[in-house]
């Protein structure tokens, strides 16, 4: 490895740290093995106490390996590196796993890079976004918190156009006032004065603009509120449970379900799916749901939340989104790198639920994501069998 001894000894002992984090081992029982070791015997010593030898992928697992031990512990020396890292993970969640699943390679790779990423600016991390949010997934899904710095990515701080707009008028006026004075000097005085007061009014019209700006601070809360507006933080969307499902007694295309999300009582649900699920189809089925949308009656029957479906492009297959088996009635879809406190009831008039579900597909592999970002639950990603789909 291209280290230096004591760098060396670190990094091998957070790679054991997070192996065996991952594997549910006692990394006290390798301390002694770390110094005299390289990350592939490591690697196998731990996956032989886990008494998990035979794994898929393997000789992909050593082509990451291969990667982390010749990564450099010099931070200038680490950007192509990172680069090639931030490429490979340009069209994927993981390195290795079972769709959204960290494998042994992700923990791996994530405990050789971590000290070099967290050394980088701000600029240098905004180059890499891949990687950056790949990092945030892996430390938030393997809970290596305690093991290693939160790597953070600051933001630059919003400045609205019209400050600096405001600076205008006075360096004109400015510059415009000491060109009227030179041309004035060759002038009689009667004329000289007269230039002396528009100079005066065009300074004190450029002062009154000056102090006119504070008042125009609003465009700056309007963005900050459009972006909130557009943020998926905003939906309550649970893990729910179809318990019973039957027809609306006065529409064809309505279907109504008694779906539980973990609460006191289920909440009934109307849905537009006669024409694509049978209330027999329904029946027992997992789905995804937004909870807190306003309450209220579709055709007489109330209806309390909104089940989310995927659709093809001319909507001649619809079908709700699927959580994970292991998924929990009730249990919140977590977003990675997205927080926020959901809206208590959503504001129809406001529109937000118009504005964010264009926002939500399905990528090629039918995973559900808001804006690329998938669907999470503690079993997994939620999903649908129709590829590329808008989800409603």
């Amino acid at each position: 490895m291209a280290t230096n001894g004591t760098s060396d000894l670190k990094r091998k002992q957070g790679i054991v740290s997070s192996l065996c984090k991952h594997f549910s081992l006692d990394p006290k029982a390798f301390s002694s093995q770390v110094p005299g070791n390289d990350i592939k015997t490591l690697y196998i010593n731990i996956l032989k106490s886990s008494g998990k030898e035979s794994l898929q992928n393997n000789d992909e697992v050593m082509k990451w390996i291969a990667f982390a031990d010749s990564f450099p512990s010099d931070s200038k020396a680490c950007h192509g590196g990172l680069n090639e890292l931030n490429t490979d993970l340009a069209k994927k969640s993981v390195l290795l796993g079972n769709g959204f699943t960290p494998s042994e390679a992700d923990v791996i790779v994530f405990s050789v890079i971590h000290s070099s990423v967290i050394a980088l600016s701000t600029p240098e991390k905004e180059k890499l976004p891949h990687v950056m949010r790949w990092m945030d997934y892996i430390q938030n899904s393997e809970d290596l918190g305690p093991l290693f710095e939160k790597i953070l990515l600051e933001k630059p701080v919003f400045e609205p156009q019209i400050a600096k707009a405001a600076a205008k008028p006075e360096v004109t006026s400015s510059a415009k006032g000491t060109v009227q004075n030179t041309k004035i000097a060759d002038k009689p005085d009667a004329e000289k004065n007269a230039k002396k007061s528009d100079s005066a009014d065009a300074k004190k019209k450029a002062k009154g603009d000056k102090e006119a700006v504070p008042e125009k601070k609003a465009p700056e809360k309007e963005a900050s509120d459009k972006d909130k507006e557009l943020s998926v933080s905003l939906l309550n969307i649970q893990v729910g449970l179809i318990r019973k499902a039957w027809k609306h007694p006065s529409a064809d295309s309505l279907l109504v379900e008694e779906i539980d999300v973990g609460e006191a009582k289920v909440r009934q649900v109307v849905s537009g799916l006669a024409k694509y699920c049978s209330p027999e189809d329904l029946t027992n089925r997992r789905v995804v749901l937004i909870t807190n949308v306003k309450p209220g009656k579709l055709r007489d029957v109330m209806s309390e939340g909104l089940v989310l479906c995927a659709s093809n492009e001319d909507h001649t297959k619809v079908e709700p989104l699927l959580p994970p088996e292991g998924a929990k009635p009730g249990e919140h879809i977590s977003f990675s790198g997205i927080d926020g406190k959901p809206e208590d009831v959503l504001n129809p008039k406001k529109k937000q639920l118009e504005k964010i579900t264009p926002n939500l597909f399905t990528d090629e592999k039918g995973v559900a994501t808001f804006k690329g970002i998938p669907f999470m639950t503690s079993a997994g990603p939620c999903t649908s069998s129709i590829p590329k789909a808008s989800i409603k």
